[in-house]
Order: C-alpha cells, then sequence, then structure tokens
C-alpha cells in the first residue's frame, strides 16, 4: 500500500452524486476515508509535494509489536533486547542531529501536536528506520506521557568506557554516585549539558540511564552527552591516572562552593539523594565542598545542587586565561 498525498479531481464514482468539491474532506457515507500514512488530511503546506511514507499500519491493542513497546518499560526487557524507547518529537529529533537513528518507529497522526512531525518522519525513513502507523488507542498503551505526542522510537542502546572519553583541556567532568531517581539523573544530565561537562561519569548507579524516565528529562542530551556507567573503585583509579581533581559534595565539609578552588582539570562528584557520597568517595576525594543553606533546609534536590555547583565552577573557570 502507498502512503502520500493524493490529489483528487472532481469525478462521479463510487456512489457519488456530485463532485467532490473540497479535496481535503471525503464524505464517509459513501467512501472510507484514505489512510495517507501521515495525517488523515492532506498536510497543511504539502501542497501535493510530500514524499509517499511506506508504513505498516497496526490497530489492534493485541497486535505483537504493540505488547513489546510496553515490556520495554522494564529494564530487564530493554537490557535483553539492547534496546530503549524515546518518545516525543524533541528526544527524536534530538536522536537524528546527534547521528543516532532508530531501529523503528510508530507514530500516531491523531496525537501530533504540532506541524513539523511529517518532516520527521520522511528523514527517519530515508534514514533507513522503519516506520509504524498506529491507532491512537494503541498508541495511548505504549505511550508512558500523560499528553502523548504521536512518535515513540526503539533505539539501540550504546555504552561508553572512561578511556573512550575525549577530554577538554583542562578537563572538567561530573561524577554521581548511586542516584535513585531516574528523573534526577535526566536533569542532571541537562544540567552537565548546559555548563559545557566535558562527560558524566556514574558510579555504582541503581538507576538505568536508558530509562523512559531519564530520556524525557534530559530532554534529549542523552544522545550528545557522553556518560560513563562503572564503579566508584574504577573511577578513583582513572582519576588519579589522568591527574584531575576530585571535589566531593557533602553537608559537612567546612569550605563552601564559592570558596573552593573549582579551576583546573577537576571532576565535581555528587551522592545520592538520600545518603549523599559514600565513604570511600570523601576519603579519596582531593577536596570537599557545601552549598551554604540559610534556614532550616539542610540540603537541596541533588539534580539542583548539582546545576549550583556546576555553574560556580563555570563562573571561575570564565576568568581562567
Amino acid at each position: 500500500m502507498l502512503y502520500g498525498v493524493i490529489r483528487l479531481k472532481p469525478f462521479c464514482s463510487a456512489g457519488l452524486t456530485k463532485p467532490l468539491t473540497n479535496p481535503t474532506r471525503f464524505d464517509s457515507k459513501f467512501m472510507p476515508k484514505p489512510n495517507l500514512g501521515i495525517n488523515s488530511t492532506l498536510p497543511k503546506t504539502g501542497r501535493g509535494n510530500t514524499p509517499m511514507l511506506d508504513a505498516e499500519v497496526i490497530s489492534s491493542l493485541q497486535n505483537d509489536r504493540i505488547k513489546n513497546l510496553v515490556k520495554l518499560r522494564n529494564r530487564r526487557a530493554r537490557d535483553r533486547q539492547g534496546v530503549f524507547i524515546a518518545e516525543g518529537y524533541r528526544a527524536v529529533s534530538r536522536a537524528l542531529e546527534k547521528g543516532v537513528v532508530p531501529k523503528e518507529t510508530y507514530y500516531s497522526p491523531e496525537c501530533f501536536l504540532g506541524d513539523n512531525e511529517e518532516s520527521l518522519l520522511e528523514t527517519l525513513q530515508k534514514k533507513g528506520c522503519d516506520l509504524f502507523e498506529v491507532s491512537k488507542a494503541a498508541f495511548e498503551k505504549v505511550s508512558y506521557r500523560d499528553r502523548p505526542e504521536g512518535i515513540l522510537s526503539v533505539i539501540k542502546q550504546w555504552t561508553y568506557g572512561l578511556d573512550d572519553l575525549k577530554l577538554s583541556n583542562p578537563p572538567f567532568l561530573l561524577i554521581v554516585e548511586s542516584i535513585e531517581k531516574p528523573g534526577n539523573l535526566g536533569t542532571i544530565l541537562r544540567s552537565a549539558d548546559a555548563a559545557g561537562v566535558d562527560a558524566v561519569i556514574c558510579c555504582d548507579s541503581v538507576t538505568d540511564l536508558f530509562n523512559p524516565n531519564v530520556v524525557r528529562s534530559s530532554t534529549g542530551v542523552l544522545f550528545s552527552m557522553p556518560t560513563v556507567m562503572t564503579s566508584t573503585e574504577g573511577t578513583i583509579e582513572w582519576l588519579k591516572k589522568n591527574e584531575i581533581r576530585s571535589i566531593a559534595t557533602t553537608p559537612n565539609a567546612q569550605g563552601i562552593h564559592t570558596q573552593t578552588e573549582l579551576t583546573g582539570p577537576i571532576a565535581i562528584v555528587m551522592g545520592s539523594e538520600q545518603f549523599g557520597l559514600s565513604q570511600t568517595w570523601l576519603e579519596a576525594s582531593d577536596a570537599q565542598t557545601r552549598i551554604p543553606m540559610a534556614r532550616q533546609a539542610d540540603s537541596l534536590n541533588v539534580a539542583m545542587a548539582t546545576l549550583v555547583t556546576l555553574f560556580e565552577a563555570v563562573r571561575q573557570r570564565s576568568d581562567e586565561p
């Protein structure tokens, strides 16, 4: 079946008693609405020039592909298949911008929120991604958002090692230990990207990097920020080997972040939401620092504390020659 823009000329057939005068409207009393593969009507700006999409149509909630997408919410299924899901126009488009081509993309025109989805789908198809048009009910079943945007891609997982990292001069790294909440990890990746960090190193992680909420809260930064999943001991050894100072953040530190030297080759180390940094990191760090608390609160959310500390480092490093 071919999908694309259909130009209609006035004609009398299929039981019609008078010519069609509006090519974007179909009388369901006499003929079924054609499935254009992109939208239920002619594209607003296509004017007959939109390339055709070759997409399999899925409407059943019991379809094996739909069932598998639901399974991919579970880490075990993701790891077994070596894939993860990215949902929404921004996440999928940013994947493409960074050269990450999804294996499959599922879309439902009834859920589209903007006017750019068609061109994204065309690009995905040209890059070799398999397309599947699904019903609104099927898409709502596989979506993990309260307000689905109508596009969801299945993407192959990847891995970075410490020795794969390309460091700037001087290196600027962020290390997080045992981060528990996927939303926090995604926001941390976003903050690291905004601050110009070389890479994020996740030590002894209890959160899957490819959790759908990490992907969502990173706003697509996951595809551009080198992120290593490794151990605390291995990271400490690697830092010493590369002569990179580690700055541990802890509420018990004597010095505050604005008075701690955050220039030169450094790695800022943040602890878990509940327990903070392990004793191993506190003992191995080259310096410790804290964010001063003015009143009753004794700490900030780890994602917020990361943002504050990173941009203090940015401020100090901007003064370097």
